[in-house]
């Protein structure tokens, strides 16, 4: 007892400066015992000779006090269950405290300066004591803030917080929602029920039934909280209209009183909802005190929840990323079945989304949409599961009516529980009888999200009795394409441990669904273009069948006599074919190779050789120009150039060889259009082509020849002559592009200017190898004139199919040399031509090769003639027709409307009136010809043609003789003109024909005459 009693005083006294609260405390405990008896008294401080004093109350001075005055021990103190307590007064009540104490809080009692006794006890400071409290009560928050801070698990945290907060209010238990949804549609959702200060996590977790939970912002004591931000402190629960009665039933606890407050994050948004049931006192009712601790906690708990929330998100983001890149390996590493891809793919899925069952449809692609046969207006407006969950029955109902007028699927994949992993196919019966099918044909066609949860809560079984399994919860969305169009359903039921799906599952299947797509949209892809593949290839082994030529046709050719290179005039830069038949054409070319020696340096068989020509000559179009006999002038120009034109000694055998076969193969397969039209119609060649696209194509159909059966023409060449050869072959046909032609002339020009002799360089070579192509191809040019002018004609009449059908297909007008409308214009367009592309090679060529000067001759002569045609059609004394080019009306005794001379058959008196405006239309025509003659004398040199020696001059002076004399006398009607002929082309049989053209034919010349005035 002195020990005690004298620890007791002498803390008393060294409070202020220790600042002790546990000894404060005690101390406060002792003047407590000292005041519960009035009969218990300490010797006066001022009685000295009983050992008491102020200064010196310690536990030796106070044990021998008590040694002498046992007797005080025995009146305040006594023995009770082997302890020692303070006695209690003969009424059982304690010693009444001052009336400043207040109940609820011992640590704010005031005490009595002093007691009735000897000894006074110095009272502790009531500011001092404040100041230690409120220290303390900082303290224990900085441990409580410091433990939820640390805590990144959301329902580890939640746990801790309601567990503190239960301490702090001294609260039966309490529970803890969290906010959910978006904006417009926010919803409580229950994180922990009735958490008390001594439950454990696991028993404080909550309960799978209540998952589904959601209570939305404004109902309930918990959604008015979370819609005002305001606190709650309610007395009697059941009085409170907003108290739900049901909870009580349902738990069987007898709720009293609430305390409830807004969670809130750092922007003051409302994450959740905490409350605290039933205050443990006598009333039950929570302080003021209460709600300001509860306050200042959940200050701290708000920002801490937030954390661990968004550390959860990241979690879950980590994870659908783990998820997509697992899928996207399994889409690279299986593309090329879907049964294999979607095994792969549901087991993953599966595992990661912790469901019993998945199943994913597929959808039949032939199926009609529901928008073409039936209207969704009649079935009102369905909640998307995913926001709100309410309605399941309603929702559930709504979507069997819609089922039956939407799409079915052709295909299903079902992988059942952990224990089986094989896929299962559903029947096509089932898939049409199925609620599970017609949930994913609803899920598919409206795109919605389909969460139903509680199935058997919600007495919702008996729909799917028919199923094999037993849905609690199922999960459903829609599958999209690349296009974004829905290919199927994706349907996971069950969710592992009885619990359901929620939001982060939803947005992880959402994730998964998208590459699931596009993972079997892929697969499906290379499965069509593996059967397309197939296709082709026996389109191929047909088209190289029929593309071949005939062994016999081969065996007729392999026969016959080859006349020898001087019978063709193969030599020759005036060689023409016009004369030569199909199987001389044939027999020119193997007189070729023969005459190159090429069978027998490559070891060609001979029968290989003439099956091979007769299948390139097969495999031209019969189009007007760039058929075979085109290929076959090229290949004679070719020809011609490396033997006559020396330019054989720059060349090695091979590439000869090479060169020979890419003239003859140059334009296989040309349909008579050029790439612009094929890049305009965005034909299947200008998409396998960008550029380059009918030379492309030409080489590739030699390819294909050269790989048909029997007609492998390099099949006795090693590996490198083969890849070198098909190395030239595709550079020489590639080059006989104009738009490859033009980016490589002006290197070529320059090399020339400036002095190049060295052309064996392999960059060189090529460059060499495509100008001579070019020259090959546009030899035509160079011909003889009636050759040349033969040629142009099929070459315009190519022209103008192709300008005919971009007028009638593309809908557009063609360029001035493929309109018909304008086949005047030809000559001019020749010189142009032969002015852009012709001359500055054949030039470039003959200035550093002069063995190649008839090329540059022929097309200098051509040009000067189709120069002079030109100015012919200006003037108007000729035309180009269909038939003819070049020849003025007064050579070739063709009469058109166009060109007419006006002769006097019937001379009368005057005409009448009404036939005054014909006699000046035509003074007027007459006078305007007539300058125009006069104009075009002047402008013509003397020295080098003399009109009298021009027959067109000769005759057009002639006739306009021959109108100027009938000026006077009468007057020209229409019926009265005729066509006369020149006096050199008169004969006896059309010497007395007169021809009357029609009224309109001589409209029409007038107009054409005053055009050309």
């Amino acid at each position: 007892c002195a020990t005690f009693m004298s620890s007791k005083y002498d803390m008393e006294k060294n409070t202020s400066q220790e600042g002790d609260l546990d000894s404060l405390n005690d101390t406060l405990a002792f003047q407590d015992s000292l005041s519960l008896s009035e009969e218990c008294t300490i010797p006066s401080s001022s009685n000295h000779g009983n050992g008491f004093s102020s200064n010196s109350f310690d536990e030796t001075t106070l044990e021998k006090a008590i040694f002498r005055h046992p007797e005080l021990i025995e009146k305040c103190f006594e023995i009770k269950d082997g302890k020692i307590v303070p006695k209690n007064r003969g009424d059982g009540a304690l010693k009444p405290k001052s009336q400043s104490a207040k109940a609820g809080n011992s640590c704010s009692r005031n005490y009595p300066s002093s007691h009735t006794g000897s000894l006074p006890l110095c009272p502790t400071p009531r500011v001092e004591v404040k100041d230690d409290l409120q220290a303390e009560e900082n303290d224990m928050f900085m441990e409580l803030i410091r433990d939820v801070a640390n805590e990144l698990d959301v329902t580890t945290l939640c746990h801790k917080i309601l567990v503190n907060v239960g301490r702090l209010t001294n609260s039966d238990r309490g529970s803890l929602f969290l906010a959910k949804g978006s904006k417009q549609n926010r919803y409580l959702v229950p994180k922990l029920f009735d958490v008390t200060v001594d439950s454990e996590l696991d028993q404080s977790i909550q309960k799978p039934n209540d998952e589904g939970l959601r209570i939305p912002f404004g109902v309930g004591v918990a959604g008015f909280v979370a819609q005002t931000k305001q606190t709650i402190n309610i007395k009697n629960a059941y009085e409170d209209p907003r108290f739900n009665k049901d909870i009580d039933k349902r738990t069987g606890y007898k709720t009293m009183s609430i305390l409830s407050m807004p969670l809130c994050n750092h922007e003051g948004q409302v994450i959740g909802v905490a409350e605290m049931i039933n205050k443990k006192n006598g009333s039950h009712e929570f302080t003021d005190e209460d709600e300001r601790v509860f306050r200042k906690y959940l200050t701290f708990c708000g920002i801490g929840i937030q954390n661990a929330q968004l550390y959860e998100m990241s979690v879950n983001e980590y994870r659908r990323n783990q998820l997509l890149l697992n899928l996207a390996r399994s889409i690279f590493q299986e593309q090329t079945n879907v049964d294999r891809l979607v095994a792969k793919i549901l087991g993953e899925a599966r595992d990661l989304l912790k469901c019993e069952r998945f199943i994913l449809y597929l959808k039949d692609t032939h199926c009609t949409s529901i928008s073409d046969s039936a209207s969704t207006e009649d079935l009102g407006e369905i909640s998307p599961a995913s926001i709100e969950d309410l309605h399941i029955e309603q929702d559930l109902r709504k979507i069997l009516i819609y089922s039956n007028k939407t799409i079915e699927f052709d295909t299903a994949f079902e992988l059942r529980p952990l224990e089986d992993s094989s896929i299962h196919h559903p029947t096509q019966n089932s898939l049409k009888t199925s609620l599970l099918a017609k949930i994913a044909s609803y899920s598919a066609e409206t795109g919605l999200v389909v969460n139903l949860t509680h199935l058997s809560n919600n007495n919702m079984s008996e729909h799917f009795e028919k199923e094999d399994v037993k849905v609690r919860s199922l999960l459903c969305l829609p599958i999209y394409n690349s296009s974004r169009q829905v290919s199927g359903a994706t349907l996971l039921i069950n969710k592992l441990n009885g619990l359901v799906f929620n939001e982060t599952d939803i947005n992880m299947f959402e994730a998964f669904t998208i590459f699931c797509g596009l993972g079997i949209h892929n697969t499906q892809l290379y499965e069509n273009a593996y059967r397309l593949m197939a296709k082709q290839q026996v389109a191929l082994e047909c088209l190289s069948y029929h593309a071949s030529a005939a062994p016999s046709d081969a065996e007729v050719l392999t026969k016959a006599q080859i006349p020898p290179v001087t019978i063709y005039d193969l030599k020759s830069y005036q060689f023409c074919d016009f004369d030569l038949s199909d199987e001389d054409t044939c027999k020119a070319v193997i007189r070729i190779f023969m005459d190159c020696q090429l069978i027998s340096k490559f070891r060609i068989p001979y029968d290989i050789l003439c099956r091979w020509i007769l299948s390139v000559k097969k495999n031209y179009r019969p189009v007007k120009y760039h058929n075979w006999r085109h290929a076959m002038n090229v290949c004679q120009t070719m020809f011609t150039i490396l033997t006559t034109g020396k330019m054989g000694q720059f060349m090695t055998d091979l590439e000869i060889f090479g060169l020979l076969v890419a003239c003859l193969c140059h334009d296989v397969d040309h349909r008579g259009t050029n790439n612009a039209f094929q890049s305009k119609s965005e034909s299947p060649l200008a998409v396998l082509y960008t550029t380059s696209t009918m030379e492309h194509h030409h080489f590739d159909q030699c390819i294909m020849i050269l790989n048909s059966e029997g007609n492998n023409i390099f099949q006795a060449l090693t590996t490198e002559d083969y890849i070198r050869v098909m190395k030239i072959v595709e550079s020489a046909i590639l080059s006989t592009d104009l738009a490859m032609y033009f980016k490589k002339r002006s290197q070529f020009i320059e090399m020339v200017e400036g002095g190049e002799f060295d052309w064996q360089e392999l960059q060189k070579k090529e460059l060499l190898c495509g100008m001579l192509m070019t020259a090959c191809d546009v030899a035509a040019i160079s011909k003889p004139w009636e050759v040349q002018k033969k040629i142009a004609k099929f070459v315009a009449d190519e022209f103008f199919e192709q300008g005919d059908l971009e007028k009638l297909k593309l809908n557009q007008e063609p360029v001035a040399m493929m309109d018909r409308e304008r086949k005047d214009e030809l000559p001019k367009m020749q010189v142009g031509f032969i002015d852009a592309v012709c001359l500055p090679l054949y030039k470039a060529l003959s200035d550093t090769f002069p063995w190649i000067q008839p090329l540059y001759d022929g097309c200098l002569s051509n040009r000067s003639n189709w120069q002079y045609l030109a100015e012919q059609v200006e003037l108007g004394l000729t035309w180009i027709n269909n038939d003819t080019i070049g020849g003025a009306i007064q050579e070739n005794g063709k009469f058109e409307p166009e060109m007419v001379i006006f002769s006097q058959k019937h001379l009368g008196p005057p005409a009448l009136n009404k036939d005054s405006i014909m006699n000046k239309s035509f003074n007027s025509e007459k006078r305007s010809i007539m300058g125009f003659v006069k104009k075009r004398r002047q402008s013509m040199p003397s020295s080098n043609t003399s009109d009298e020696h021009n027959p067109l001059v000769r005759s057009n002076r002639r006739s306009i003789t021959s109108i100027d004399s009938s000026r006077d006398t009468s007057v020209v009607k229409p019926t009265d003109i005729a066509i006369q002929p020149s006096p050199e082309l008169i004969t006896e049989e059309n010497q007395n024909q007169n021809v009357t053209p029609t009224v309109e034919k001589a409209k029409k010349y007038k107009k054409r005459r005053c055009a050309i005035s």
